[in-house]
């Protein structure tokens, strides 16, 4: 009852934004023309807007013109000075916080989020919200997992005393919201604070499956729920163990004074204990598992598209029972745009940001971009088209490149749907041969699907042992005469880059290598990419990473692959 209660407050807390978005869907040129004005004269009277005469700016045309394009570099003097306290440096108002962020094409950044920015992405996510609830009126009986990412350093401030990161994921929502989505949620929020990742998992799964009613599922990357939902054939005897008693029995180390907070929280359950118990010693598929555990499961949100929709088929099969949904492409940055149920793309955010598109020309392993004509903007799209993002935020970031790539998909009304296509600037260039990251997924998604080869995980990398760039592949249904097929096909596509091809026949990189993971693919990805400062969240899998030394990181063994070339 406490659950319906909750959702049905937050389903209808998001119907006016959710209205105010499709009505804004039938005129994309007005709504976004009048966001960026409004923009520019909330933030006239800035360091930045004088220095671009924000003021006078009438029309989204003259705003081209005057304001560059720009790039997160060029944002390093304005955050210098907002973090040692300086005022109206990028925006009227003063930032709440400076969220960092990896990403996949940088160290850390640190993005100022305001008041503003914070309503932007609240508008973004109640027509997507309220889309969810009318379609699927069962969520609005269940519990939800909104996955938290772990709090790797706490209470940080800027020398002029401004907060760094988000103490939980939950404050992109407002104060009420928040407390709203903390009633249904099955994970507490407290979990973020576990330092040590395999009691993370258990804790995490603890309560998962404390859960009769789960409904609904929201994580970043797939593979971290499918490496969650594989620890259960290990764990489930303590895990039911410690529902039954109340206590706390995890693999690793865990704070005292955290460990007392989550035990309270740990009701001693017998009877759950004793219907999980007997799941599984009924069950041995894990999917059969799944869908007894959580029987009201109905959707599980997450990245599915680029180089994530290898390990998409892998999570559906865990989860049947499960609607598997895009989350639609959102940065640190801003909420590009939002998925909706049956439509072939996920929805511009026409009213968070204001969005300018730079087409992309193909020319096979190159990407030339036109620097003569202004980008694009929202009403100018076409169908089939390739653009990459540029925002306009109300946190700061004018005309900011984000460098994600999207095709457009369709329209609804005359908004455009857009599918994520990659990073426009992922490049691999140890010798010259600049590897772009796009063109090798869509390389290596194209040859597996020509050898009906389905990988766990696949990614290509640079490896200084061997001199040359290697094929890491986990593919346990494939022979290795198939993945070597596999790695001829991918060799030769790489040789239609010609700076690739150059270094192949000046002999500075090898032919293209094969190791093959026996294993635990995704989990070493996932391992590494934390050790290396990444959080959680920021992580998304890549056909193409610009670090050596994978051979270590590992499981299994090189497999030789003849070449013609």
């Amino acid at each position: 009852m406490l659950s319906l209660f909750a959702n049905a407050l937050w389903f209808l807390s998001c119907l006016p934004e959710s209205l105010a978005f499709h009505l804004a869907r039938r005129n994309v040129s007005e709504t976004q023309e009048k966001l960026l004005l409004r923009l520019l004269r909330r933030n006239a009277e800035t360091d930045f807007g004088h220095r671009y005469d924000f003021a006078s700016i009438r029309t989204a045309a003259e705003y081209q013109q005057r304001v560059p394009l720009s790039t997160y570099d060029d944002y390093l003097p304005a955050i210098q000075a907002i973090s040692e306290g300086q005022s109206q440096v990028l925006t009227q108002e003063a930032p709440l916080l400076l969220e960092p962020t990896s990403g996949s094409t940088a160290a850390t950044k640190y993005i100022p989020y305001t008041a503003t920015l914070k309503a932007e992405f609240q508008r973004a996510l109640a027509p997507w919200l309220v889309d969810l609830f009318s379609h699927m009126p069962g969520l609005l009986l269940g519990q939800a997992y909104w996955s938290v990412t772990p709090v790797t350093q706490r209470n940080m401030r800027t020398p002029g005393g401004i907060p760094i990161g988000f103490e939980e994921d939950s404050e992109y929502l407002g104060g009420w919201q928040r407390r709203l989505l903390r009633a249904v949620l099955a994970v507490p929020p407290l979990v973020r604070l576990i330092d040590d990742m395999e009691t993370f998992r258990y804790i995490t799964l603890l309560f998962l499956l404390r859960s009769r009613s789960l409904a609904l599922i929201s994580v970043w990357n797939p593979t971290f729920l499918t490496l969650l939902l594989n620890r259960l054939s290990d764990w489930w005897p303590l895990l039911v163990a410690d529902i039954a008693a109340g206590t706390l029995t995890p693999p690793g180390p865990l704070a005292s004074d955290l460990k007392q907070q989550l035990i309270s929280l740990n009701r001693p359950d017998p009877r759950r204990a004793e219907e999980i118990k007997t799941i599984f010693r009924q069950e041995h598929d894990p999917a059969l598992i799944h869908t007894r555990l959580w029987p009201r499961l109905r959707l599980v949100s997450c990245w599915t598209e680029a180089q994530a929709a290898l390990h998409v088929p892998e999570l559906a099969r865990l989860l049947p029972q499960a609607h598997l949904q895009g989350k639609g492409l959102i940065a640190t940055e801003g909420f590009v745009s939002l998925p909706l149920l049956n439509q072939p793309g996920t929805a511009l955010a026409i009213r968070s940001h204001f969005f300018e598109f730079r087409p992309i020309h193909n020319s096979q392993f190159t990407i030339h971009n036109s620097q003569l004509r202004p980008p694009l903007l929202a009403h100018q799209l076409q169908p089939g088209c390739q653009y990459s993002v540029i925002l306009t935020t109300g946190g700061g970031l004018y005309r900011y490149q984000l460098h994600d790539l999207v095709e457009v998909a369709g329209y609804g009304g005359t908004c455009p749907l857009l599918r994520f296509v990659g990073k426009e600037s992922y490049i691999s260039d140890w010798f010259g041969e600049k590897l772009n990251e796009r063109h090798v997924s869509e390389a290596l998604d194209t040859i597996c699907r020509r050898h009906a080869v389905q990988p766990v995980f696949a990614m290509v990398a640079y490896e200084t042992a061997t001199g040359a760039y290697t094929l890491f592949i986990e593919a346990p249904a494939s022979t290795d005469d198939t993945l070597r097929q596999v790695g001829r096909a991918l060799e030769l596509a790489l040789q239609e880059n010609y700076h690739y091809r150059y270094c192949r026949q000046l002999g500075q990189l090898g032919p293209l290598q094969l190791f093959r993971i026996v294993s635990g693919g995704p989990a070493a990805y996932l391992s590494f990419c934390q050790a290396h400062g990444q959080r959680a969240g920021d992580i998304k899998p890549l056909a193409l990473h610009r670090l050596s030394g994978w051979t270590e990181i590992f499981q299994g063994q090189m497999v030789k692959v003849e070449t013609d070339c």
